[in-house]
């Protein structure tokens, strides 16, 4: 009997959906779950017909494979996937290949990729972008690894990928490269939500727009230049009405944002390699400070701030909110290809930017039309220092950080928080000033500290016995 090319284990709605995009593009798959009535009903309810198996017990599992083995690993992140990797290897024989599609921490790929190795069997961690209805119908797909082991899966990985100028699927680089880029890739989703997000607290307590006028905003802007995947749920999400009481079910939505830890993730690496990444820094403090419910309900009696509805032209914010997030956005990205550029440099991973831009241009969750000027950027100078720079995006910036400002202090007037915007656009403003005041910093520091300094008219390393100057 014929063996199955391709398994998964872990059957929650991304495993699931997996499947059944690796079965529909002709590629057999055995599947396997910890609970066997999941998957017992997934096969009946969702297989039927289709060249899809299940394995009640792992060994049962893993006999349904062809060798070399190639086994997807959907479960959550952390001890889970260590625990699944503990069942699989002792069933395992040399040359085989596991395969991490979760959102696992990059260091912890590095760790497991070490250790198998030793045991002769491949392992592979792989983003995947594209929420549940990408891993139907094609992803965003990063994996990062061995160029022995993405031999083994090239095929199947980039013919179940989105088709955008090619499949939405490349070889990142070695070992913990794939989770690294999909990391970074979910800092720079943190920062864009909390952007869209403030605009969004903008029209609605300046300007007081309802959530039907606010998606009509929104799907006009997305239908031109600020056209992308997040843009477009947005407007689908405030046109939506919940069917019991008819009111815009965002309405009805506790704001508390919830997070996975890959936004953090990404903020403590840039520390770690003193990469600013302000946008994405705030993104992660935005959605803690929202989990503080109950405080915020109880300060907002004694703290006193300026009534929302600030005077201002209507027209004019809107027209500054469009523009300013537009802007916005290319500092997301300018922070997240600043980060992976010097991790490539870090830690070998030799990431190719402009390969991995149009990876994102399909599938993803932050695929958007400034993805295709991105990837011609660095095609353009591999060696670009920071996107902004760049002649096409220096233009955008040069042309929208009025209306981003005007927006921001809009928003400061009304006394709405605007942690994503403002960092946004002070990211740009720290980049683009010649001096900046740090030289009194070094001051202070050589004063208490005897830290020394270095000066602008001569060479060398200087202190300054300050209190005997």
């Amino acid at each position: 009997m014929a063996k199955q090319q391709i398994g998964l284990t872990g059957l929650a709605v991304m495993g699931q959906n997996l499947v059944l995009n690796f079965e529909s593009k002709g590629f057999s798959v055995a599947v396997h779950n910890r609970t066997t009535e999941k998957m017992t009903a997934f096969l009946k309810e969702q297989c039927r017909g289709k060249n899809i198996v299940g394995g009640e017990t792992m060994e049962a599992f893993v006999a349904l494979l062809e060798r070399p083995r190639k086994i997807v690993i959907m479960v959550k992140a952390g001890k889970p996937v260590d625990e699944v990797i503990g069942q699989l290897v002792p069933l395992l024989d040399k040359g085989d290949l596991l395969i991490d599609a979760g959102n696992s921490y990059f260091a912890d790929t590095e760790r497991r990729l070490a250790d198998l190795a030793t045991k002769g069997i491949l392992y592979i961690g792989t983003g995947v972008s594209g929420g549940e209805e990408g891993a139907l119908k094609g992803p965003s797909i990063m994996p990062g690894g061995s160029d022995e082991a993405y031999a083994l899966v090239k095929d199947i990985l980039e013919a179940c990928a989105a088709q955008v100028d090619g499949p939405c699927c490349a070889y990142i680089g070695p070992r913990g490269a794939g989770h690294y880029v999909k990391m970074v890739h979910n800092g720079i989703e943190y920062g864009m939500m909390e952007c869209i997000g403030e605009v969004y607290d903008i029209l609605r307590s300046v300007l007081g727009m309802k959530a039907p006028g606010m998606a009509k905003v929104f799907q006009e802007w997305t239908d031109g230049e600020l056209g992308g995947y997040l843009m477009d749920i947005t407007a689908d999400l405030l046109a939506k009405k919940d069917p019991e009481t008819r009111k815009p079910v965002v309405d009805l939505i506790l704001d508390k944002a919830g997070q996975k830890g890959t936004g953090k993730w990404t903020s403590q690496n840039a520390l770690d390699l003193g990469v600013a990444c302000p946008t994405i820094d705030m993104a992660v403090e935005g959605r803690i400070l929202s989990a503080y419910k109950d405080e915020r309900v109880a300060a907002a009696k004694v703290l006193k701030g300026p009534k929302p509805k600030i005077k201002v032209s209507e027209k004019r914010l809107v027209a500054a909110l469009r523009d300013g997030l537009y802007l916005a956005v290319v500092s997301c990205y300018a922070q997240g290809f600043g980060l992976m550029r010097e991790a490539s440099k870090e830690y070998g991973y030799g990431l190719r930017l402009p390969e991995i831009a149009r990876i994102w241009k399909g599938g993803c969750i932050i695929r958007s039309k400034l993805l295709d000027p991105i990837t011609s950027a660095f095609r353009r100078n591999p060696n670009l220092a920071n996107l902004l720079v760049d002649g096409f995006f220096a233009g955008i910036v040069n042309s929208r950080h009025e209306p981003l400002r005007f927006a921001v202090t809009s928003a400061v007037r009304a006394g709405l928080p605007v942690l994503g915007l403002a960092s946004a656009l002070n990211y740009i403003d720290a980049y683009r000033r010649e001096r900046m005041p740090a030289n009194l910093t070094q001051a202070q520091r050589d004063y208490f500290g005897a830290h020394t300094y270095e000066r602008t008219d001569k060479p060398g390393t200087f202190h300054t016995d300050w209190l005997n100057a």
